[in-house]
């Protein structure tokens, strides 16, 4: 590659992070608040936890529709777009002190940051060679990550000196920043014309996707997955807190041990890659995730958590990015279309995770709900290392 196609790459990574930390950092950022926002507004910490929900399941049921309109419309406009609309979003939140009304909003967030990662990732599969697109994608999982990372811990930390409403402004401006970066940085001259979206040709092309057999193992691993890994996240804060060990500073945390385990991914993929292999990829990060959740069932103490959501995250992006990259070849003239589904998959499992975990814990508690999670995540790497190395494309 030449060093001018090298710096356009660059480019293109370094604004699509900024873009992708800023979503993250808004949708990471409710978790530790659970407890605080129950105590505030008055409210079931089970009925808060579902602000998780109100955030992943417009992410995922605005896919179908952002899927064909970036790609006729061009994927770097859309992406300006939705920061832009997240931003204002963000920042209404920080003025409500009505459930119903974050409720709303925070679906408002969540559709806007679907828009975001999911046609970051589609993009790059335009722009990078497929060789090195799983290391690129991986480079650009730090910035996703680091959203997560600080998102949680930051506003567990800092709730308690400026407030949840405080956290949400913070949020908006994160949010601003990479709406500016998206609307002054994107090289739009690479771009092909905008045209008008066909959404009868659409409807046609998502059959065709669907028809493939690879796109079918993927989409439905990533529904199970995101059951299996994020249905505890919302929960975490209520759990350290009844047993005595503190709040949303604790909880911010824990739930950074997760992003920092998927850091340690990110900087090790080459290595992880040539040493594994996809199939062993794919089962040790099932068997990782599993050994984690066992160990957040057992009901230790937060640091325990913690360093159980390190190799979660560690295990959980061994199957994820594995996943995310053969998605990106199913449909190499639909890239946003197939990642479009992809998204809409796992962020429809985190959505219903959310709510078949919190009655699992109330109905079997904690170790029984957890140790099924693991049983399930374990599994789901076994069989996709098996299926996706025998299930051909077409």
């Amino acid at each position: 590659m030449d060093l001018k196609a090298e710096f356009s790459t660059t480019r293109l990574i370094v604004i699509l992070a900024f873009a992708g930390f800023a979503s993250t950092f808004a949708g990471r950022s409710i978790e530790p608040l659970v407890g605080v926002l129950a105590r505030d507004l008055r409210s079931d910490p089970h009925t808060v936890a579902l602000l998780s929900t109100a955030f992943a399941l417009p992410y995922a049921l605005i896919q179908p529709i952002l899927g064909p309109v970036g790609d006729a419309l061009g994927k770097e406009r859309i992406i300006t777009i939705c920061l832009a609309i997240l931003t204002l979003a963000l920042a209404a939140c920080a003025l409500t002190t009505d459930l119903d009304t974050l409720f709303v909003l925070r679906m408002i967030a969540g559709g806007s940051a679907g828009g975001v990662v999911p046609l970051a990732l589609a993009l790059m599969g335009d722009r990078i060679a497929i060789e090195r697109r799983q290391v690129a994608i991986g480079r650009f999982l730090v910035a996703v990550i680091l959203g997560q990372l600080s998102g949680s811990t930051f506003a567990g930390l800092i709730e308690g000196a400026i407030g949840w409403a405080g956290v949400f402004a913070i949020t908006a401006a994160v949010a601003a920043l990479g709406c500016g970066a998206a609307l002054l940085g994107f090289d739009r001259s690479a771009s092909a014309p905008a045209r008008r979206p066909e959404f009868r040709t659409a409807v046609a092309r998502y059959r065709t996707i669907v028809a493939n057999p690879r796109a079918r193992i993927l989409f439905g691993a990533v529904f199970i997955e995101a059951i299996a890994v994020f249905g505890i996240f919302p929960h975490l804060a209520p759990l350290i807190e009844a047993r005595g060990e503190g709040g949303a500073r604790e909880a911010g945390l824990a739930l950074a041990g997760f992003a920092a385990g998927g850091l340690i991914y990110s900087f090790s993929v080459g290595l992880l890659l040539r040493f594994l292999g996809m199939s062993r990829m794919l089962i040790g990060g099932g068997l990782i995730c599993a050994g984690a959740l066992v160990t957040i069932g057992l009901a230790g103490t937060w640091q325990l958590d913690c360093a159980a959501l390190v190799a979660m995250g560690l295990g959980f992006y061994m199957l994820h990015n594995t996943f995310q990259v053969q998605v990106t070849e199913v449909a190499p003239t639909a890239r946003a279309s197939a990642v479009a589904l992809h998204a809409f998959s796992f962020f429809c499992g985190q959505a219903l995770g959310v709510a078949i975990l919190g009655g699992a814990l109330q109905g079997l508690g904690q170790l029984t709900a957890l140790s099924l999670c693991a049983v399930v995540i374990a599994g789901l790497g076994i069989v996709t290392a098996r299926r996706l190395a025998t299930t051909p494309s077409r």
